[in-house]
C-alpha cells in the first residue's frame, strides 16, 4: 500500500544525519515517516541538499516595547551598557517613561511587524514578555493577545504577564498581572531584583508565584540583571521553585550577576538550579555581561538564547532573526569550534523548547511538523551566512517562501 502525505520534503540533510539525504513525509500536520525515499506528497519541496531543522525558538522578547527607540531616546541605552551595567535600574526607570504613551493600536502594529519578520527568519516559538503595571496597564497585554489569536495555528505567542517596574515598588502592579492572566497570558512574569531590599525581592517572588499557583501558570522572571554579585534573585527563585514543586516550570533571564560570582558558589547555584528543573536564557548581545553559557551547560542546566529587543530602549538593532542571535553570541562567548556551533544551534531550537516547555517538538516522526529549510548545507554555513530560509513549514502547512538573488555586471 503506497502511504499517501500531504507534503513531502525531499533531500534533505538532518543534523541527526549529516552524512545522507532523507526524505520528511508530513500528514495532517504531523511528520508522519522519515526515510531515504518515502515517495510524493500532495505537494513536494525539494530540500536541494540542504539542512532542515525544527523551527528557532525565542523565550525571551519584549514584544509590547519593539519599535520604540525613537520615542524613548537614548539615554536608557547608554545607562543600560556600562561596563559593570552598574546603572541598569536607572536605566530601566528612564526606559519605562514611554509607557505614558502606551497604546493598544501603535503596539499591535509594532508587534506585528516583528513577528512577520520572525515568520521569514524561521521563528515559530515565543515567550512574549508585555509590561504590565501601572504605568502600562493592559495596553500591551491586549495587543500581544489579539495577536496571539492571529498567529494561532502559525507561531506560538506565550504571553508573559510582566510587572516591569517591579510589585513592592510599584503597588497596583500585581491585580494588574492578575487580571492579564484571567484575560488569557500564559505565563506569570517578574522582575525581583529591581526591588529595592532581598526582603521585597523575596515578596516578589511570591506574590507572582501566588498567581501562577491560583491559575496553573508557569513562571519567568528577569534576574540579577546587573553587575552587582551580590544580587541572589536566581537563587531565591530556584527556591520557591522547589519549595512549590514548581519543578520544570520557571525561567530565568539573563542572570548575568553570575558573571561575578566566586567559584564555590556557583558550584552550589547551578546545583540548586538543576534540582529546580530551571532553564536560563541569556542575550549577551544586549547588555557587556551575560550568564555564563557554557560552565551551566557542562553543568546539566538548560540554556536557550533570546532576541530580547528590538529597537528599543535596551537594544539598538535586531531582525528578529535567532541565527543572528546565536552569530553574535559565538563572538561574545568565545563560542567559534565546530562543536560550539552546534551547541548554540541547539541553544535556538530544542533547548529554547526544554525552557518554554514545548510539546512534540522537533524533527522526529510523530512530531508537530514545524519546520525550517535553509540554505545551507550545515549549522557552520547557517551561522556564517544566516541567510533568511529557503521554506518555513508551520503545522504541515508551507508559510513562507524566500527567494534572494544577486546579478553581477563584470
Amino acid at each position: 500500500m503506497v502511504e499517501k502525505f500531504d507534503l513531502v520534503v525531499k533531500n534533505a540533510k538532518t543534523r541527526e544525519h549529516p552524512d545522507k539525504t532523507l526524505d520528511i513525509g508530513i500528514t495532517k500536520g504531523v511528520i508522519s515517516k522519515i526515510s531515504k525515499k518515502v515517495g510524493n506528497g500532495a505537494r513536494d519541496i525539494d530540500a536541494k541538499g540542504n539542512l532542515v531543522t525544527g523551527p528557532y525558538v525565542n523565550p525571551h522578547m519584549h514584544l509590547c516595547k519593539v519599535y520604540t527607540l525613537q520615542m524613548v531616546g537614548e539615554e536608557a541605552l547608554k545607562m543600560y551598557q556600562t561596563p559593570e551595567m552598574g546603572t541598569a535600574m536607572v536605566a530601566i526607570e528612564l526606559a519605562s517613561m514611554v509607557k505614558k504613551k502606551y497604546h493598544e493600536s501603535w503596539i499591535y502594529e509594532n508587534a506585528k511587524r516583528a513577528l512577520l519578520l520572525g515568520l521569514k527568519h524561521g521563528t515559530l516559538y515565543y515567550r512574549a514578555f508585555v509590561d504590565t503595571d501601572t504605568k502600562a496597564k493592559l495596553e500591551g497585554i491586549k495587543a500581544i493577545l489579539k495577536l496571539k489569536n492571529e498567529f494561532r495555528g502559525v507561531a506560538e505567542i506565550q504571553v508573559v504577564a510582566f510587572p516591569q517596574d517591579g510589585v513592592v515598588r510599584d503597588p497596583g502592579s500585581e491585580e494588574l498581572v492578575r487580571k492579564a492572566v484571567e484575560m488569557g497570558a500564559d505565563v506569570v512574569g517578574g522582575i525581583p531584583w529591581i526591588e529595592y531590599t532581598d526582603d521585597d525581592a523575596r515578596k516578589h517572588i511570591d506574590l507572582m508565584f501566588k498567581i501562577a499557583k491560583d491559575h496553573n501558570r508557569d513562571v519567568a522572571m528577569l534576574t540579577d540583571d546587573a553587575g552587582d554579585a551580590t544580587l541572589k534573585t536566581t537563587e531565591m527563585l530556584a527556591v520557591k521553585a522547589i519549595k512549590e514543586k514548581w519543578i520544570g516550570r520557571v525561567e530565568a533571564c539573563h542572570a548575568r550577576a553570575m558573571q561575578l560570582y566566586p567559584g564555590p558558589y556557583f558550584e552550589k547555584y547551578t546545583a540548586l538550579l538543576k534540582k529546580a528543573g530551571m532553564g536560563v536564557v541569556s542575550d549577551p548581545h544586549t547588555g557587556p555581561l551575560h550568564a555564563r553559557v557554557k560552565d551551566l551547560l557542562r553543568a546539566g542546566v538548560p540554556v536557550a538564547l533570546g532576541q530580547d529587543d528590538i529597537a528599543d530602549a535596551y537594544y539598538p538593532y535586531g531582525r528578529n532573526s535567532m541565527l543572528e542571535v546565536a552569530f553574535l553570541a559565538s563572538h561574545l562567548l568565545w563560542a567559534t569550534t565546530l562543536t560550539d556551533m552546534e551547541m548554540l544551534y541547539d541553544m535556538i531550537t530544542k533547548n529554547g523548547a526544554r525552557v518554554m516547555g514545548l510539546k512534540n517538538y522537533g524533527l522526529q516522526v510523530g512530531n508537530r511538523a514545524d519546520l525550517v529549510v535553509l540554505n545551507q548545507k550545515d549549522v557552520y554555513g547557517a551561522l556564517t551566512y544566516q541567510d533568511i530560509p529557503a521554506q518555513v513549514i508551520s503545522g504541515g502547512k508551507l508559510i513562507v517562501e524566500n527567494e534572494s538573488k544577486t546579478k553581477y555586471h563584470l
